[in-house]
């Protein structure tokens, strides 16, 4: 008897937890109709439904203890509002470590040099628009571009959007990239190389989808001659490269729903892309442009730059 108990209770809950709440119905197809959300099934929208109405309430407790103090920033219902975390890191998860990498830890840092007390290559025009990634996942290669950007710019004085179809449609294979299913920024700084060049996005515009390689030299943007890596964990040597070298292609964790509804101030959700400057403060809450942790401590504020989603 106690175990029919247990299952009936069980059986009790997961229904309750499958009714939607029917006065969160105009909200629902406001939602919607802002973000053109349409679903082919009723089942597909019940289930959609259901996570809306997670996500929203973590959104409106999260939101009331920010107005509280106990946040710096506040999150809302934008058009990842319908899918769970899971679904998210799925669509911005595209990095590829290779198996067999070897870091390329030639940087030389000298930790005597005194350094700014802020960094922002915005400023000096090294940073290009935010890109649309769409549902592609070339989040790597919106990263490569974007630190190749700036070197371009710093160089020729010159700034040019570079190719992200081009790394998608042709640094593959032999690289281990998978186009819209994910690689890796220092391979595809080495196609680069290989490749002795890569077009501008303006001769090869990105489609965010995977298609035939179709990068043709005459059409050359940029070239690359190297690269490397920064040492592990080393924020000390971040902070120097950034303020002396330029922007640096990052890799960001973006699973958490307080990453992907970040709203404040109505930003556009970020995930992956360049480290273009950072400022020293006394007290900050240490962050990534749009996804400050909750965290207080003395340190730098990183400003990271990005391609919608």
């Amino acid at each position: 008897m106690k175990r029919l108990v247990c299952v009936l209770l069980v059986c009790s809950s997961a229904v309750a937890q499958l009714h939607k709440d029917p006065t969160l119905d105009h909200h629902w197809h406001l939602w919607k109709k802002t973000y053109g959300k349409q679903y082919k099934e009723k089942n597909e929208e019940a289930v959609r439904r259901l996570i809306w109405e997670k996500n929203l309430k973590f959104v409106m407790l999260h939101n009331l203890e920010h107005s509280m103090g106990m946040h710096s920033y506040d999150l809302g219902m934008n058009h990842l509002g319908d899918m769970t975390s899971e679904e998210v890191m799925s669509l911005m998860s595209s990095l590829r470590v290779p198996s067999q990498w070897q870091r390329n830890i030639t940087y030389k840092s000298n930790p005597n040099r005194i350094l700014p007390d802020s960094v922002d290559w915005r400023e000096k025009g090294c940073v290009t628009e935010v890109k649309y990634q769409g549902s592609c996942g070339a989040c790597w290669a919106f990263s490569a571009v974007g630190a190749l950007e700036a070197q371009l710019k710093l160089k020729t004085g010159k700034l040019v959007s570079l190719s992200a179809q081009n790394l998608v449609d042709c640094s593959t294979e032999k690289y281990g990239n998978k186009g819209c299913n994910g690689g890796f920024m220092t391979t595809a700084f080495q196609y680069i190389i290989d490749n002795k060049g890569i077009d501008s996005d303006a001769s090869y515009p990105y489609k965010a989808m995977d298609q035939k390689c179709q990068y043709d030299s005459k059409y050359r943007a940029a070239t690359c001659s190297k690269y490397t890596e920064l040492p592990y964990g080393r924020e000390d040597v971040l902070k120097e490269a950034v303020a002396n070298k330029g922007p640096v292609s990052v890799g960001v964790d973006a699973r958490h729903p307080s990453f992907f509804l970040y709203r404040s101030a109505g930003a556009t959700t970020l995930v992956k892309k360049d480290i273009f400057g950072w400022q020293e403060i006394k007290e900050i809450i240490v962050g990534l442009l749009a996804f400050p942790l909750t965290q207080k401590s003395r340190g730098s504020l990183l400003f990271i730059t990005n391609q919608e989603i």
